[in-house]
Formats: structure tokens, C-alpha cells, sequence
């Protein structure tokens, strides 16, 4: 059965009298789509080639209603190829093979093209999407993949590099103009009668990009209007949009792409010391449903990776209000992320110790296992200390202010230096410490000298 045979279906009346608007209207041309120049990687060129016959592998990321579906739709008549459609929720790794075998020997004995269309193929497990390169990387089929996810978290880094990435973008709202005036226009009803300017913002905000869920939004509502022929009140409120649509406005997917933006976005307005914009993503992702001990947990970290010791009381507050979310929940635990929040946005940042830890890591792979000083090993037990470990030493709180001027570092890297504290907040402090220790390190050479 041919993917796509069902996508002029709807040249006849009757049998489109039982499909959703939205399939109704799915784009029959790449004319007709809305938003095909938002489509990054997508270019005249690109369709050109296409044309003349040379299909890529292709992997469609965007949000839900944004086109990928119909892109591939539309892909599949301008290729003459033969074409295969699965659903990676459904799909198992032996249909898998038998769908690149029967490929294989179509390419061999027919010359025949074959694309392979996977839905959601950010559901494949790692093994699923192994089994797709062989057949990829010897022309059996053509992938097209179609994702909400991003494909860097996804998708193996093996079969990514071998596909073009498409990314579509939510529709714009003129883009969604375009479409609700030609579903008014198709459903036989004026836009005016049924929505009011506000009416029609609402929607916009309630579709957010998603030109499906407009649709998907709308059709209800306008057989009740054709039904009611204008006996109640019209045009309808935006509380009776959301009664007559059964949908309401989603702010944040805590399982979906968003996760990730949204955390992203919050760690980032944290970190630059923007405590409205870390509360405005606070708000998005509690709204969502995520869950606060994951956002009380990221909070623990940024404590100590943007702010460690410009402000050392970071850390314990933000350790209380992981406590407190624990002990508390929702939905009076939102307090104690707001306070955590707004503190470690207002408090001076220093990320000089996770630098400093970074670069101990990365001398501790150069060099390897450079022997400890002799001073510094447990020289525990006779045979030990008659083969000097230990020796040496001397016990810091025996001198001036607890410091005694020793070396610790091992010999070869003893002049490293990999923590360097900046000049902002309690840091600064720290600074000044570390410069004096280091004044009596000098004093204490020159005086050996």
C-alpha cells in the first residue's frame, strides 16, 4: 500500500465528510504551505534538487503542526519512488529489516527508489536506529524521520550525520490567519459572525503555533455555529472558546523539546543575574507540571557552578531549599523555589571553582599518576617511614595564622596554578588571602636562598 495514496482522498465529498478539518486541508502543493520559508535547511536549491531526481536523507524536527507530515507528503509525489510509512511507537526492529531487505532487492532488481517515512523516530531505541544505517548508507532507502524532539539529545550522533536536518518552525500568525480564513471559507461561515478581534488573538494563543491544533480548535466551533444559526449569543467569549473546544492554552511540556528550552533558558537568566526573567521561567515550568525536586536539584548545582565562592551561602541555601520542596511539596514549595531563585540571581557569580576543577581534570589526564611528595604520603608503620614517607611534613596550625609555606603538588607540576578567585564578592576576600599565602611562600624561598 502506498504511503500517501489516501492524500487526494479529499476530492470527493463523501469521502471527506467524516475527516477532520484539519486533514481536509492539509496542503495538496509545496504553493500551498504555510511556512515552508520558515523551514531552515530548506532552500530553492534544495527543491531543485529534488526535482532532478537526487533525494536525501532528511530528518524534519519542529513543534507539533508545523508541517512535517505534509512536507513529507508533498516530498514523496515530486520523487518517483516507491514509499513506506511507519510509526517508530509501533515498529520493531524485525519490520525494520524486513522494510530495508525489500528495498534492497528492489533498488538491485528494479532500480526503484524507496523512501522510508518514520514518524516520531525520536522513539526508536538505540538498537532500532542502528539497524536503519546499513541500509541508509548503501542507498537502499531514503530516511525521512519527522520529530518534536531535538535530534542532538535523540538521535545517535552515527545516523544524524548521515541526514540533512530540516527545522520547522512554530507558524507565524500570519500564517495562522491565512488558515483560519480558509477553514471559515471551507466551513461556509464569516469569521466575523464567530469571532471577535480578541476572539481570534485567543486563538492564536491557544494554537501557539500549531496550525493543526487551530484547526483542530475551530471545527467544533463552528458546527455549533452553523447548527445554533446564530440563536445564542455570537460572537463566542474566549471562556466559551475554551468550553466549546475542550482545549486550553499549554504554557510548557515537561516530556517535549520544551524541557529542555525552558531549563536552558531559566539556568541562563540565574546565571546572568536576571531574577524576574528566572521567576518568569519558574512560573512556565510549575505551570507545566515539572517536577520541583528536579528544578530544586538543578538549583543545587548552579549554586556552586555559577556562584561558588562569590557568595559561599548559595550552596546551603539552595541545599535548605531542595529540603524544603522534599519535605513540602506542592503547591507551597513554589515559595521556597522563589526564594531560592531571586537569591541566587541577586547574589554575585564566580564560576572559578568549576574552571579551577576543570583544569586539575584536564592536567590530571596530561600528566597521569604523578607521584605524591614523600612529605605528603602516610608514612603509618615502620617500613614506610624508614623509606621516608611522611618525613617532611610540617602541621599547618603549628604556624603563623595556621599556614606553614610547604609544597603539595607533586614536583613536576608544583608551579601550576588552577584556582584563581575573581574580584567579586566574599571571592575577593579569598583573593586577598591566597596573594598573602603566597607572599610567604616568596619570603620563605628567599630566605632558603
Amino acid at each position: 500500500m502506498d504511503l500517501f495514496e489516501n492524500a487526494d482522498v479529499t476530492s470527493s465529498k463523501e469521502q471527506t465528510t467524516f475527516q477532520p478539518l484539519a486533514e481536509v486541508m492539509r496542503p495538496k502543493e509545496f504553493s500551498d504551505f504555510s511556512g515552508l520559508k520558515r523551514v531552515k535547511g530548506y532552500s530553492s536549491s534544495f527543491e531543485k534538487l529534488i526535482d532532478q531526481g537526487h533525494m536525501q536523507n532528511l530528518i524534519l524536527w519542529g513543534p507539533p503542526g508545523t508541517g512535517k507530515t505534509t512536507f513529507a507528503e508533498l516530498l514523496a509525489k515530486r520523487v518517483d519512488a516507491e514509499t513506506v510509512s511507519l510509526n517508530a511507537v509501533t515498529v520493531g526492529v524485525k519490520a525494520l529489516r524486513e522494510t530495508g531487505e525489500l528495498a534492497r532487492r528492489k533498488r538491485i532488481e528494479f532500480h526503484k527508489k524507496t523512501i522510508v517515512f518514520i514518524d516520531e523516530i525520536h522513539r526508536f531505541s538505540k538498537s532500532q536506529q542502528d539497524v536503519l544505517l546499513p541500509f541508509i548508507e548503501k542507498g537502499d532507502f531514503f530516511l525521512v524521520g519527522a520529530t518534536t524532539e531535538n535530534p542532538s539529545y535523540e538521535l545517535n550522533a552515527a545516523l544524524l550525520s548521515r541526514c540533512r536536518l530540516l527545522v520547522f518552525q512554530k507558524l507565524s500568525n500570519e500564517s495562522l490567519i491565512q488558515i483560519l480564513n480558509s477553514a471559515a471559507d471551507r466551513m461556509k461561515v464569516r469569521l466575523s459572525d464567530v469571532f471577535s478581534d480578541s476572539g481570534r488573538e485567543f486563538l492564536f494563543q491557544l494554537a501557539d503555533g500549531d496550525g493543526r491544533r487551530l484547526l483542530n480548535v475551530v471545527e467544533p466551533i463552528f458546527k455549533i455555529f452553523k447548527l445554533e444559526d446564530g440563536k445564542n449569543q455570537w460572537p463566542v467569549s474566549e471562556k466559551e472558546i475554551e468550553e466549546l473546544s475542550g482545549q486550553k492554552i499549554v504554557y510548557f511540556d515537561k516530556k517535549g523539546d520544551q524541557h529542555y528550552d525552558v531549563i536552558s533558558a531559566f539556568i541562563k537568566s540565574i546565571r546572568g543575574s536576571d531574577p524576574n526573567a528566572g521567576l518568569y521561567y519558574l512560573a512556565r515550568m510549575l505551570e507545566g507540571g515539572e517536577d520541583p525536586v528536579f528544578i530544586a536539584r538543578r538549583l543545587v548545582i548552579l549554586a556552586s557552578e555559577d556562584i561558588g565562592n562569590g557568595d559561599p551561602k548559595a550552596l546551603p541555601l539552595a541545599i535548605a531549599g531542595l529540603q524544603a520542596v522534599e519535605l513540602i511539596g506542592l503547591p507551597e514549595c513554589a515559595i521556597n523555589l522563589a526564594q531560592v531563585v531571586t537569591y541566587l540571581a541577586s547574589a554575585p557569580k564566580s564560576n572559578r571553582s568549576y574552571v579551577g576543577l576543570r583544569k586539575a581534570q584536564e592536567e590530571t589526564q596530561k600528566t597521569g599518576q604523578l607521584p605524591v611528595p614523600l612529605a605528603l604520603r602516610s608514612g603509618k608503620g615502620k617500613v614506610l617511614k624508614d623509606l621516608g614517607y611522611g618525613q617532611g611534613y610540617r602541621y599547618s596550625h603549628d604556624g603563623e595564622r595556621g599556614f606553614v609555606a610547604q609544597d603539595f603538588m607533586p614536583e613536576e607540576i608544583k608551579e601550576k596554578v588552577f584556582y584563581e578567585p575573581s574580584e567579586y564578592g566574599f571571592e575577593k576576600n579569598i583573593k586577598k588571602y591566597l596573594e598573602w599565602l603566597r607572599q610567604e611562600v616568596v619570603q620563605l624561598k628567599s630566605d632558603k636562598e
